[in-house]
């Protein structure tokens, strides 16, 4: 007998429409086929996030399928952000399984590009890449009126997705951030999750000359710095981050670098809420220490999911 899947979870969205200040938290799923260390470490953000977003073979290194791992967080109660990426799937495989998400009660999707398959654990393997990211909103607004890719009628009902995508507010080419930010408005994006966000300046910039008058809400990328060695580490291996001088200083004459990291990115979401309108929380294997930031930034725990 077929089981119903869990009615679907729109608390983050519902949180958008009331204005709330917004917290998510990226985790990424296993190597394997053992999901319960997952669930551990998602269980106590479930009053503590609005959405836990799951990661779709981020760095291009092979994991779990975040649709997976989203329809077994969804199966426990904690509302997840599916994240979809282009460089694996070509569009029929795009919206077979946006149509399975829908059908198993997930509804937020965050629309990405994908890394290049060069910088992950299978250089050899073969990427597609037929959509990019503003496609794939274009996309997930069509299947939502009915549609598909080759605007034909959904015999069997049209979907009900809340998509969001990517933004870096600390690009180098200032035009080009304010172009790709405005196609993916008129694609559909509901929402913007950003980067690694260092320069706070930057960021309030283009929240006053970019995101203004856009009325949709932007997350500004926090990580968790957990040491001097792990900044350079970013710094030299992640294209796009450029962890400043004075926050690796101050990470090396700490007597407990990750409590200062701690500190830092409580900091940050101070900052952040002063610009933005929430924070997308990235920890990487140290989830269990976000409820502990979010209390030292004083932030408190969300409704009920």
């Amino acid at each position: 007998m077929i089981q119903t899947p869990p009615a679907p979870t729109n608390r983050f969205r519902q949180a958008i429409r009331n204005k709330e200040f917004l917290i998510t938290a990226e985790i990424t799923p296993p190597k394997g086929g053992d999901f319960s260390h997952t669930i551990t470490v998602a269980k106590p953000l479930k009053n503590r996030v609005h959405a836990v977003n799951i990661t779709d073979g981020s760095r291009a290194v092979m994991r779990m399928s975040s649709l997976a791992a989203c329809a077994i967080l969804h199966q426990h109660g904690i509302e997840p952000i599916c994240q979809f990426a282009c460089r694996d799937r070509n569009k029929i495989a795009l919206q077979a399984d946006l149509m399975g998400a829908h059908a198993l009660g997930i509804r937020n999707i965050l629309a990405l590009t994908g890394d290049p398959v060069k910088a992950g654990d299978h250089p050899d393997a073969r990427p597609v890449f037929e959509l990019e990211s503003v496609r794939l909103l274009k996309l997930i607004d069509k299947l939502n009126q009915g549609f598909d890719s080759n605007d034909k009628i959904l015999p069997d009902g049209n979907l009900d997705l809340f998509a969001g995508a990517a933004i870096d507010p600390q690009s180098p080419s200032w035009s080009g951030l304010k172009g790709r930010f405005e196609k993916k408005i008129t694609a559909g994006a509901q929402f913007f999750q950003s980067q690694l966000v260092c320069d706070f300046d930057r960021l309030e910039k283009f929240m006053n000359y970019i995101a203004a008058g856009s009325d949709k809400p932007i997350l500004a990328g926090i990580f968790l710095i957990k040491s001097a060695k792990n900044a350079q580490f970013l710094n030299k291996n992640v294209p796009g981050i450029s962890i400043p001088q004075d926050i690796i200083d101050r990470l090396a004459q700490a007597q407990d670098p990750l409590r200062e990291g701690m500190k830092i990115a409580a900091e940050q979401i101070q900052m952040a809420k002063q610009l933005c309108q929430g924070v997308h929380l990235m920890v990487i294997k140290r989830e269990d220490l976000i409820p502990e930031i979010l209390d030292m930034a004083g932030i408190a725990p969300v409704d009920s999911m």
